[in-house]
């Protein structure tokens, strides 16, 4: 009898947990259509994402903001988390989330879904759609036209993951990192026409630990741009094309400007790319720099110029370089078992500074074809041999 009343007694326990286990679970879901959302595409939802937002922000423990299947309209959202109380936020989207096609609707204010200093903040799945041929098709008629805004910005933030996220036909930059610590940008799936001015697929400044691995970006810019102030970026497994390849720059605008440090790029294709992997700046005077980069295991196919060290960017009337010399120094620069066609007969161009020259170039495995034939190599202000070729590219240096 006293077995039995102890089994009852356990019993009810449990179902008393289990009961408060799931109110905890739902209170800690936020569905956005609890807060007047509406899957239509054509009600804007704004104020019910950043209210479902802000109820996630206030929970102390884990939380979700659910987004469920549909189409969601969004102005410019801002995310803020510099009052924020939850450092454990999980945002799974299972819809779309879409711009609207008025680009003016946005017009100059730089990003549609900004994420401001916010700690532990997860994106799951999804569909952005920017909707930006409208505002390509002003910028590329050479009318006056707003710059138009990155789609979803993490700015000052720290620990921030984006998993299984594809990203439309952005206004300008497709996925914008600025100021942040840990972060990491994996299976994401990019795409904007070749056409579309300014499309990057994902942008990277002044932020350390980043990774991006996995993901297949196809625009009408540069696949991953990296800006300066960037330290410890990792980027493997990335199919580019079509698009400007992996760019580190434009840097040194500045002439006190941070530099770039500790960047690896393994195991990419590029298909039909303007460049492969470049590295690129202004012919302006400047203290900054970029070191310790390695590139590893990528293969080129078709790309017009598949390795590219360019310090003599200046691209409008020269007003704008004045002494036509980079102060940009780039320096231990590896070049790994990179090997495919290049569209161009120059498949290796490295064009340093007059002032600064680069210093520490290796390239190893370097085997390029242009047609039939391998192709040449450009070296300029090269002051160390370019060791280590195994199918020498007939370098001559300035």
């Amino acid at each position: 009898m006293a077995t039995s009343r102890m089994f009852q007694i356990l019993i009810l326990t449990f179902l008393h947990y289990s009961s408060s286990a799931s109110i905890l679970a739902a209170n800690s879901t936020y569905n956005v259509l609890s807060y007047g959302a509406k899957s239509d595409g054509k009600s804007d939802c704004t104020k019910a994402f950043l209210t479902a937002w802000g109820a996630a922000c206030a929970y102390a423990s884990p939380a979700t903001v659910y987004v469920p299947s549909g189409r969601y309209l969004l102005g410019n959202a801002y995310f803020d988390g510099s009052s924020c109380k939850n450092t454990d936020i999980t945002i799974q989207i299972d819809g779309t989330l879409v711009a609207p096609s008025n680009y003016n609707a946005i017009g100059n204010t730089g990003h549609w879904l900004k994420f401001e200093k916010v700690t532990g903040v997860s994106i799951r799945g999804g569909t952005l759609d920017g909707q930006g041929a409208n505002l390509w098709e002003c910028k590329n008629s050479g009318k006056n036209c707003p710059t138009g805004a990155t789609s979803v910005a993490f700015l000052n933030s720290n620990n921030v993951k984006i998993n299984g996220m594809a990203s439309l036909n952005s206004q300008m930059f497709h996925i914008g990192i600025d100021g942040c610590r840990d972060v990491s940008l994996q299976n994401i799936k990019i795409s904007a026409p070749e056409n579309s001015p300014n499309t990057d697929g994902i942008h990277v400044e002044e932020s350390s630990r980043v990774s991006i691995t996995n993901s297949r970006i196809a625009t009408g810019d540069d696949c991953v741009s990296v800006g300066p102030g960037t330290f410890d970026l990792w980027v493997e497994n990335i199919t580019c094309g079509p698009g400007h390849g992996i760019s580190i720059g434009s840097l040194g605008w500045e002439l006190n400007e941070a530099g770039v440090e500790n960047v690896t790029v393994k195991s990419c294709m590029f298909t039909g790319t303007q460049n492969g992997v470049r590295v690129k700046t202004w012919a302006r005077p400047s203290h900054g720099f970029v070191r310790n980069i390695h590139y590893q295991h990528l293969t080129m196919l078709n790309a017009e110029n598949p390795i590219i060290i360019d310090q003599n960017y200046c691209p409008h009337d020269g007003n704008s370089c004045p002494n036509q010399s980079s102060g940009v120094k780039i320096s231990d620069v590896t070049y790994e078992d990179i090997h495919g066609t290049s569209a161009t007969e120059v498949g290796v161009k490295l064009e340093c500074s007059k002032t600064q020259a680069c210093r520490g170039i290796t390239l190893d495995e370097v085997v390029l074809r242009y047609k039939d034939e391998s192709s040449t190599a450009s070296c300029d202000n090269v002051v160390e041999n370019v060791a280590g070729v195994v199918k020498p590219l007939n370098c001559s240096r300035a």
